[in-house]
Parts: structure tokens; C-alpha cells; sequence
């Protein structure tokens, strides 16, 4: 009888070293995530920063263990709000630690670096003191990745490696403590933006990578050295021949004990795509409806490969030899889904589902069709004088080509509606009223992913005419040069389809029985084609 009491103490004290241990095992995640666009007045704007944070952001939170509340995401904030958040994120990693909880700091920035600093905006945060705030940070591990150009300034010290080639023992995150930096570039290089990628080159291929290319071990998870060597491979052979040169990402890692963090766990959501070790080998491409390519995956002979892509549909592309192989594929929420092969079809080059603009810095040009009304802002005016009309019109625009992100447009637009004139003491003679308008603008665009907004000037010419049925009445005719500001959001629902909404407001001088300043306004809409 005496003997149950002590065994059952025994089960007790063994669960209890085996609950330690797991909680122990356990790696409480945080994560800061910035993006910046800007980066002072003498930088040029960045186009893809921001969703470059979003989508990684987005993708720690899906497959990277990071809880919704232990992430923040910074977009176009300075460095006072980035050191704010920093410290927030240091808070709470203390919390946990006292707790027992080992712990995990992610700090990812995606904008412009120069001069030894991060430049957020117009505020900096110099390399130095970053890498020192890092250094003392209270988490057990703590990773920086940063995507700017001369990042590798931050990897300039012992332990610094400029190529992926270097061994660190596989096994439990549990037992690695220490300091890794990631960064894009070397200590001397730009890094490059991709429009055809919808992001920066080391972004796309560190996420791609995440989603499931570097996970070459097969286990359906993507550790940290595995994502890295992964996104310095491709990074550098995009960029080979690019105008700016070669784009060579750095590491730096100071860490005590053995394992390698497993940065995302393919397996995690239970939702992706399955290429199954029977399709064909070779690099699958996935691309959105915006034309963007989400992933890749180097698929080889009989090996079965995951990428976890998130919910939606996607294109799928297999470039062969005379042709490409093309198809779509939904991807449903909670569970993953097998790529057929035999859903794909051939298709010539001129099909290819990546469309992205591709400019490397050329100007590029659309045209479109737009409709709209216009009015006038005062009530007798526009009762009696210039009515309220539709109009249709076209336009052409001319993107990048004075400055980048400036946009240079020239528009025609036609309306009219028939009318009586107001006589004082008997009905008036019946007329058609028309407007015609020549426009040309300058404008200044903010793409942010697939939403851009803009704001610029305008300069109209403005034909208004009164064209009398009754031959005794004489037709009238008004014109004169009207400016004005136009100002409205350009969507992207398509790669090279694009939609305006934009709101117009014109000032001109009537001068034909009296002077008078008027105002009007025009609302329209504006679809438009990028051949």
C-alpha cells in the first residue's frame, strides 16, 4: 500500500519536469516590422517599401509563431516612433522572461539607409546605436533583417560574412542565444526595387523563401540560415545584370550554444499549395490578379514541395524551353490543395501572367477612356448661364518620364444636354448647350501597392457654346483658359489596367457683359490601359 503513494509522487515530479521543459521549449516571438517610403529631402522615394513590411508583417503572423499582439507594424512613422516601439516590444519581452518564457526579438526594416544611418522619413537612427540597442536587448535571441541600401555598414565587424557558405548545428532553437543582422546589400551597394516583383529584390526572395523555396531539408519548416542562404542566392542572380550591379546580401551572427530558429513552419496555417514529386522540375512561378509574383519554388525530380500561400488564386507559371505552362489554382482557407498538372496548359511568352512594369527607370504611358460631369459652383450660373452637364472623354498619360512618380497627362472631353432659355416675361427659345474641354496636367502620385494617390495642376481651355434652334436668335459662343487643381486615387485591380477616380477645381474670368470670377467643379472617373 505504501508503495502507490511514492510512485504516484514519482509520476508527479516527472510531469512536472516534463511540463517545465516544454514551457521551457517554448519561444514567445515578438516582432517590429517597419516600412518607410521617405527618407529625406535628398533621397528619392522608395515605391515598395511599405508593402514589403506589410507582407512580412502579415507572413510572421501566419507562419512565424508571432501572436497578433506581440507584433507592431510601423508604416512611414521616424525614428522617435520606431525607438517607442522598440521599447514596448523590450518591455514585454522582460515580462516574459521573468516568467521563465525564452524569448525572440524580430526586428525588420524595409527604406532608406545612408550615411551610417536609417533614414525614416527626415529623422535618422544611426547603425551604431541600433546594433547597440540590439546587443543589449533582453531577449535570448534577437534578429535583425534590414532591406536598405549599404545595410551591410551594420555587418562590418568580426563575424561578418558576405556569401551564405557557413555551417551552424541544426537542431532546437532552445539552446541559441545571441545577435544575427541580415541585411540586403553590402557595406558599398544600392539595394534594388523590382516593379515586375512588386517589392525589393531581397524582400521577395526572403519571403518566397519563408513561404517554402528554402526549405530544402523537406521538413516543412524554414529556419533562419535556410531562409537567408536562400535569399542571398537569388538576390545576387537578379540583380547580376541589373544597371546598378550585383546586389550582394551580408550576415553577421554572434551566438552562443547550438540550433538554428525555425523562422516559419510551412505546416502552420494548414493551408498552401502541394507540388506533388511527380510534376515536372523546375521554377514554378505564383503570381496574384495584380500580375505580381507572391512566391517561387524550384521544384526537382520526385520530390514533393509546399509553399504555404495565403487564401486566394493565384497564376501559376512554368517557363520551358519554347513556351511557358500556365494555369490557376485556388488556394482555400484551412486546408491545402494539390497543383495538377494537368490544369496547366501551354501558352507562347506573350501570355505571361507577370506583368509588371518593368520600367528600370523609363518612362511608361497609358490610355483610357473617362466620364464624368461638370458644374458650376454658384446657382444663377449654373441655372441660366453654363448648366450642369456629363461628359465623356479620353486621356493619355505619360508616367516617370520628367521626374519619377510625376505623371504628365493630356485630356479631351465632351458634353452637352438641350434647354430653354429663361426669358423674363415669356418662354425662351429652345437650344442645345455644349462644352468641350482641352485639358493638359502635371501631377505628383504616391503609389502605395495597388492604391495611388495623387494631387498636381491643370490647365484648361473651355469651349462653351449656345446653339439656338430658331435661326433668329444668334449662337453664342464662350472660351477662355481656365487653371485649376485636380486631385483623386488610381487603383491597379489589374497589371495593366488601371482605375481613376479624381475630383477637379477650375477658376475663370467671364468677360463678356461684365467681369465675373467663376468656379466649377468636375467629378469623373478615368479607366485606363498600360500597352
Amino acid at each position: 500500500m505504501s508503495a502507490l503513494p511514492s510512485t504516484l509522487r514519482a509520476l508527479a515530479v516527472a510531469l512536472a519536469l516534463v511540463a517545465t521543459a516544454a514551457h521551457a521549449d517554448v519561444l514567445r516571438r515578438f516582432a517590429l516590422v517597419a516600412g518607410n517610403d521617405e527618407g529625406g529631402g535628398d533621397t528619392r522615394p522608395l515605391r515598395f517599401a511599405q508593402d514589403d513590411a506589410r507582407k512580412f508583417h502579415s507572413l510572421l503572423q501566419r507562419l512565424g509563431g508571432v501572436a497578433p499582439g506581440d507584433a507592431k507594424l510601423l508604416l512611414n512613422e521616424d525614428s522617435k516612433d520606431f525607438l517607442k516601439a522598440l521599447a514596448e516590444l523590450e518591455a514585454r519581452t522582460r515580462e516574459a522572461r521573468a516568467r521563465g518564457e525564452r524569448t525572440a526579438l524580430i526586428v525588420y526594416y524595409s527604406g532608406h539607409a545612408k550615411d551610417g544611418s536609417l533614414r525614416l522619413g527626415d529623422s535618422r537612427l544611426g547603425f551604431e546605436d541600433l546594433k547597440r540597442r540590439l546587443s543589449e536587448a533582453p531577449a535570448d535571441m534577437r534578429i535583425a533583417i534590414l532591406d536598405s541600401c549599404r545595410s551591410g555598414t551594420l555587418t562590418r565587424t568580426k563575424g561578418a560574412r558576405r556569401a551564405p557558405a557557413f555551417e551552424i548545428e541544426s537542431g532546437a532553437a532552445r539552446d541559441a542565444r545571441g545577435l544575427v543582422i541580415l541585411t540586403s546589400s553590402a557595406a558599398d551597394e544600392d539595394s534594388q526595387e523590382s516593379d515586375a516583383l512588386g517589392g525589393s529584390y531581397f524582400s521577395h526572395h526572403l519571403a518566397s523563401g519563408l513561404l517554402g523555396d528554402a526549405d530544402r531539408s523537406g521538413d516543412g519548416r524554414v529556419t533562419l540560415f535556410e531562409a537567408y542562404s536562400h535569399a542571398y542566392a537569388r538576390t545576387v542572380a537578379d540583380t547580376a545584370a541589373s544597371s546598378a550591379g550585383p546586389q550582394h546580401p551580408t550576415f553577421s551572427y554572434d551566438l552562443a550554444g547550438n540550433g538554428d530558429l525555425v523562422l516559419t513552419d510551412l505546416r502552420a496555417s494548414g493551408e498552401g499549395l502541394l507540388v506533388p514529386g511527380a510534376a515536372p522540375a523546375g521554377l514554378y512561378y505564383f503570381v496574384d490578379p495584380g500580375g505580381m509574383v507572391v512566391a517561387e519554388l524550384d521544384k526537382t525530380v520526385d520530390v514533393e514541395r509546399r509553399v504555404a500561400l495565403a487564401p486566394g488564386t493565384y497564376r501559376v507559371k512554368r517557363r520551358l524551353q519554347d513556351r511557358l505552362r500556365i494555369g490557376e489554382v485556388e488556394v482555400p482557407r484551412g486546408r491545402a490543395t494539390v497543383l495538377e498538372e494537368a490544369r496547366l496548359r501551354d501558352a507562347p511568352f506573350s501570355d505571361d501572367p507577370v506583368k509588371g512594369e518593368a520600367r528600370d527607370g523609363g518612362a511608361w504611358w497609358t490610355v483610357g477612356l473617362s466620364g464624368g460631369v461638370q458644374s458650376f459652383l454658384d446657382a444663377p450660373t449654373r441655372d441660366t448661364l453654363f448648366l450642369s452637364v456629363g461628359l465623356l472623354g479620353a486621356e493619355a498619360q505619360l508616367h516617370d518620364y520628367f521626374r519619377r512618380d510625376w505623371v504628365w497627362g493630356v485630356d479631351v472631353a465632351v458634353g452637352g444636354k438641350q434647354a430653354v432659355l429663361a426669358l423674363p416675361t415669356l418662354a425662351g427659345p429652345a437650344y442645345r448647350y455644349s462644352v468641350t474641354s482641352l485639358g493638359t496636367t502635371l501631377t505628383a502620385e504616391w503609389p502605395k501597392g495597388r492604391i495611388t494617390p495623387f494631387v498636381g495642376g491643370r490647365m484648361a481651355y473651355l469651349i462653351l457654346r449656345r446653339d439656338f434652334d430658331d435661326d433668329a436668335f444668334p449662337d453664342q459662343k464662350f472660351s477662355m483658359f481656365s487653371p485649376g487643381l485636380v486631385t483623386g486615387l488610381r487603383w491597379k485591380p489589374l497589371s495593366r489596367v488601371h482605375l481613376t477616380g479624381q475630383a477637379r477645381l477650375h477658376y475663370l474670368q467671364y468677360t463678356v457683359d461684365e467681369q465675373r470670377s467663376l468656379g466649377y467643379w468636375e467629378l469623373g472617373a478615368l479607366l485606363t490601359y498600360q500597352p
